[in-house]
């Protein structure tokens, strides 16, 4: 049975810049086209304005995921990132705002109520603040857990570590204890040249054998005329016989 929908199979980029600018107006600071995406870059106290009149005037239903980005060289080192769906014309579009540690960005839970998870997981993971999510809490870290583990001057042992007490029949946790520090490993092949001595290589420089031996006759192998023959054979020997069931005959 063939199933028609008004929505195109493939969604062009085609005067979409141009048609939201005009609508987002002087809440938008950039739109631009990369890799075939439309992206727009909206003030942060406007990203739930603008996101409200995308929805509602321009068909764009349905928000797919949220994502936080961190530059820590930018004065608003996080980045926002939400992903629009447009169900009825199938495109996509990508629209985000900045912030820092101590600026909070408009929660868009009234608009879509999987932001309230969305907006969870970005607050855990980056420390981005959402103002007006009633339950912004840890989502992805335990509890009491110090921290964000993506921002970039997380370390990569984290803090502390957790494990069952036999002892204290509970889950305890302890600073981080490595059985061996980091090791920088060298994947460079060793047929592009390296500049140290590989294992082995220590006996290239051994002196040359004066006198090769080589085996020059039969007699010299030290078998006798019938294993000389076989071995003279090219043609090793046919696999033994099966019956029906794999086994040997």
């Amino acid at each position: 049975m063939t199933v028609l929908h008004s929505a195109p199979k493939y969604a062009s980029n085609d005067g979409v810049v141009e048609t939201l600018s005009a609508a987002l107006g002087s809440m938008l600071i950039s739109a631009t086209e990369q890799h075939g995406e439309v992206v727009l870059t909206v003030a942060r106290p406007e990203i739930a304005n603008a996101l409200k009149l995308l929805r509602d005037e321009h068909e764009y239903q349905q928000m797919m995921e949220m994502a936080g980005v961190d530059y820590p060289s930018r004065v608003e080192r996080f980045e926002v990132v939400y992903m629009l769906l447009s169900v009825t014309r199938n495109h996509r579009l990508l629209v985000k705002c900045t912030a820092s540690e101590s600026t909070p960005v408009p929660t868009v839970t009234t608009l879509w109520p999987n932001a309230g998870w969305l907006e969870r997981e970005v607050f855990d993971m980056y420390g981005v603040i959402f103002a007006g999510n009633k339950d912004l809490r840890r989502i992805l870290t335990d509890y009491g857990f110090e921290g964000h583990p993506f921002r970039k001057d997380f370390p990569l042992t984290g803090y502390v570590e957790l494990r069952y007490s036999e002892e204290d029949k509970r889950v305890v946790y302890e600073p981080v204890k490595l059985a061996q520090d980091f090791r920088t490993f060298d994947y460079m092949s060793p047929w592009e040249g390296s500049d140290y001595i590989l294992p082995g290589d220590e006996k290239a420089d051994a002196p040359p054998v004066a006198e090769k031996k080589t085996t020059d006759s039969p007699k010299d192998t030290g078998a006798d005329k019938d294993t000389d023959a076989k071995a003279a054979k090219k043609e090793s020997p046919p696999a033994p016989a099966k019956d029906e069931k794999g086994d040997k005959a």
